[in-house]
């Protein structure tokens, strides 16, 4: 499908060309269904919003509910202050949520509409319930990513929800950056594991990974549709009372870890996504001294050795192995560090999400091994494409869309980061921790070796490689 793009590279600033990003509302519809018995909101029309949320059903093979202000003609000329205050009253008489989560979209921003003037003055007028909150944040498609839109909604959380009610607690808080909802979980496991009581916010799991547990409806009685997940209302108000707050990911989780910061004087300490072997020792480490112990629990030393102890039985087949990654900056900044620990060069590496910090964080990271690398800012797979004819790899990793590249070049593939749309198993296993790590490494590892496998001649087919 992609036999036809051309070797040689022109100069392109004006054009992108299968974009390494979706738009900025999947994000925040993302980040809003972190919160229990929260409806995200649509500001905006009813395509965009059937978009974005089968965007998330397809890679999370989930249902995803969303409402919208679904504009018609007369709303993209005099604005959409009276379908979102309609919105508002059908949605708390009919869906009864907590909390409803209102993202804009190309549409409303254009149009210049105020929603934090119009959902004061829902408020104001009674249309919001008692006990009930209607939050929003900014989302223009034509600006950032779905990760800038994940950081928006994040730090909207923020801005409602935070208070100071003068209760210093022992809890601390986490973001948890735009991850899967079983890195969450193992997340939370974590912090389980060291004691650390915490609000852990946006949540995803058991909202997006839900059990089917086929409980059946009883006659006459209306279903709950909200899942057991998400964090609790009473949760996000008690940020203010914390400790510390620790932010995974900079592009993801740093506004609202800041914007709590200058709110409540809670310190906030940025990290990079815990995926791989460094990346997580830093989480670790950072755990270890929030919780105040010189030692973690045996079951994460032991995870950590048997990490260790699979990276070093298999290093020969990672060495020296070109790779190009690509996908959203946080998890390609970890991806790219995990890369150069077990020997690999990662000679082209890029992003869709705008940010030059991006770019000098690679560079920081492969200067000492592969210091003529490739990387890429508000970057396409079209350019990628094009850097790996010019001079191919040995492993492409990214999300779905890199198929196509894999099998035009002939390229061994690891599906990692979102989206995902053709496979099942990454919303259900992790990649951050340690036990993250491992399952990276065996999926790198089959690419691999699977590879060798086919191409090897007969006279060194092996059954144990």
């Amino acid at each position: 499908m992609l036999s036809l793009t051309p070797k040689e590279i022109s100069d392109r600033n004006a054009l992108t060309v299968n974009p390494a990003k979706t738009c900025q509302p999947i994000g925040a519809m993302y980040a809003a269904l972190g919160i229990h018995r929260c409806l995200p909101h649509s500001h905006g029309s009813q395509g965009c919003c059937a978009y974005h949320r089968s965007h998330l059903t397809r890679h999370y093979k989930e249902p995803v509910m969303a409402s919208t202000s679904s504009f018609t003609e007369g709303a993209a000329v005099f604005g959409g202050m009276s379908n979102l205050r309609q919105a508002i009253t059908n949605i708390f008489h009919i869906y009864d949520p907590d909390v409803i989560a209102v993202h804009t979209t190309c549409l409303s921003e254009t149009i210049g509409d105020d929603l934090s003037t119009i959902i004061l003055k829902a408020r104001d007028e009674g249309l919001v319930p008692e006990g009930k909150w209607v939050i929003h944040c900014n989302t223009p498609s034509y600006a950032g990513s779905h990760v800038t839109g994940f950081s928006n909604m994040t730090t909207g959380m923020v801005k409602y929800f935070a208070q100071e009610n003068e209760r210093h607690r022992e809890q601390i808080n986490l973001i948890p950056g735009y991850v899967e909802p079983s890195d969450m979980r193992e997340i939370k496991r974590l912090l389980a594991e060291m004691e650390l009581p915490s609000v852990v916010f946006p949540d995803t799991s058991d909202v997006l990974d839900a059990p089917q547990q086929g409980a059946p409806v009883s006659v006459g009685k209306a279903a709950d549709i909200y899942p057991k997940g998400g964090t609790r209302i009473r949760d996000l108000q008690s940020m203010g009372d914390s400790r510390v707050t620790l932010a995974l990911g900079p592009f993801a989780s740093e506004n609202a870890a800041i914007e709590l910061e200058n709110r409540t004087e809670i310190p906030a300490r940025i990290m990079d996504l815990p995926i791989g072997i460094a990346a997580t020792d830093r989480f670790i480490q950072v755990l270890l001294e929030t919780a105040e112990v010189l030692e973690p629990p045996a079951s994460i030393a032991d995870d950590r050795g048997r990490m260790v102890d699979i990276m070093l039985d298999m290093q020969q087949y990672f060495y020296d192995r070109k790779v190009a990654i690509y996908g959203d900056p946080d998890q390609v900044i970890s991806l790219t560090e995990f890369a150069v620990s077990l020997g690999m060069k990662p000679i082209y590496v890029l992003t869709g999400t705008p940010g030059k910090r991006f770019d000098a964080r690679i560079k920081g990271i492969l200067k000492d091994v592969v210091p003529g690398a490739r990387i890429k800012s508000s970057g396409d797979l079209f350019l990628l494409h094009q850097w790996i004819k010019n001079e191919p790899v040995d492993l492409l990793i990214g999300n779905t869309y890199g198929k196509y590249i894999a099998r035009a070049e002939d390229i061994p593939f690891v599906r990692f980061g979102f989206p995902i749309l053709d496979r099942v198993g990454h919303s259900y296993f992790p990649t951050v921790g340690y036990r993250g790590g491992m399952r990276l490494l065996e999926k790198m590892l089959d690419a691999l070796l699977d590879r060798k496998d086919r191409d090897d001649p007969e006279e060194r087919f092996e059954l144990v490689l």
